[in-house]
């Protein structure tokens, strides 16, 4: 059996290590799973035991239950698995993310999760790592897509909310509860009173007891008077559309954030005020960059535009093969990517 058939094997219940006897993300449940960030299609109920980054323990302890077996190590430290020496690099994602690295015998392979190679104002930055077997995402794998700097898309952002208080408006930015609102909650820190719905609210509390600072917000509930959220910022998931808590707003300007605004018919689809291009994913440079920058001899390319992705990279001469998973996408249609039961008031 060749190094990488022992670190890695792709099961019906997900990524599997054989030679450590663990899995990576699994979709089903098993008995030890190492799990890269908290969002739910990474990060399911039902394992015997979670092992996660420092910073993500809090948030798979909030959304899987406090009482769950969880294991965490800061990024860098190595744990030794039945062999297998397991480590955490900083995937850029969301707080806390990570890409696993696996190495026996010399033989490394990086299973990426969900990343970004673009720094932002609260994410621990990408860091590459060199390995011979490279398992990337492709969510936004198609050339199209190619994000502002953080710099620009902040000052995008503060010039809608100006002049929405021009026009005596409440600016309301749509985005998922766990690392866009956060995202949201940096890029918007200064500008005027940032309320958050209580999903994203409730969220902030768990991340805070890790020791991670986070931008000063009050809680929106649908009894503060309305005179009080005039011409403010609230951040919320996109579940709220067309609630009777977001139609009780004092002239609500609506904002989606996502990757997909890129696409401008997906503003028009979405019937909102504005769009914005704001993602916790790498773009298609970014994933090239990530790539080339592992050095990889074997690509495996998941959840996405995989077989673009894909065959770009077999035509510039990087072995690269599709590889089926149940990860999901970043998708405007669905409530939460990842699944968070979100109440609407």
């Amino acid at each position: 059996m060749s190094l990488e058939n022992q670190l890695i094997k792709f099961t019906k219940k997900g990524i599997y290590c054989p030679k450590g006897k663990f899995y990576l993300d699994p979709w089903f449940p098993v008995d030890y799973a190492i799990i890269s960030h908290g969002h739910a299609d990474h990060a399911r109920w039902g394992m015997k035991r979670y092992l996660c980054t420092n910073d993500s323990k809090a948030i798979l302890q909030h959304r899987l239950g406090a009482g769950i077996t969880i294991e965490s190590i800061p990024y860098h430290s190595e744990l030794n698995i039945n062999g297998v020496k397991v480590s955490f690099y900083p995937a850029g994602h969301v707080i806390g993310s990570a890409q696993i690295k696996l190495e026996y015998k010399g033989y490394v392979v990086v299973f990426t999760g969900d990343y970004k190679t673009q720094p932002d104002f609260i994410t621990t930055p990408f860091e590459s790592v060199k390995c011979h077997t490279f398992i990337t995402e492709s969510t936004f794998g198609l050339p199209i897509y190619n994000w502002k700097s953080e710099a620009s898309l902040q000052e995008e952002l503060h010039t809608w909310v100006k002049l929405n208080q021009s026009n005596n408006r409440t600016s309301v930015f749509l985005g998922y509860s766990l690392g866009k609102a956060q995202r949201l909650m940096s890029l918007l820190e200064g500008t005027d009173e940032i309320y958050v719905h209580r999903s994203i609210h409730n969220l902030n509390t768990a991340i805070a007891h890790s020791g991670i600072r986070l931008p000063n917000t009050k809680l929106w509930t649908a009894d503060l008077d309305k005179k009080s959220l005039q011409n403010k910022i609230i951040i919320a998931p996109p579940a709220i559309l067309g609630s009777r808590m977001l139609k009780r707003l004092p002239n609500p300007a609506t904002a989606v954030c996502s990757g997909w605004m890129q696409i401008r018919g997906n503003r028009r689809w979405q019937a909102v005020d504005a769009g914005f291009a704001v993602s916790d994913h790498a773009d298609w440079h970014g994933l090239i960059d990530a790539v080339k920058s592992s050095e990889a001899e074997q690509v495996y390319v998941t959840h996405g535009s995989q077989s673009v992705f894909s065959k770009y990279l077999n035509e510039i001469g990087i072995k690269a093969d599709e590889l089926i998973t149940e990860y999901g996408e970043e998708a405007l249609s669905n409530a939460e990517t990842e699944n968070e039961k979100v109440v609407i008031e």
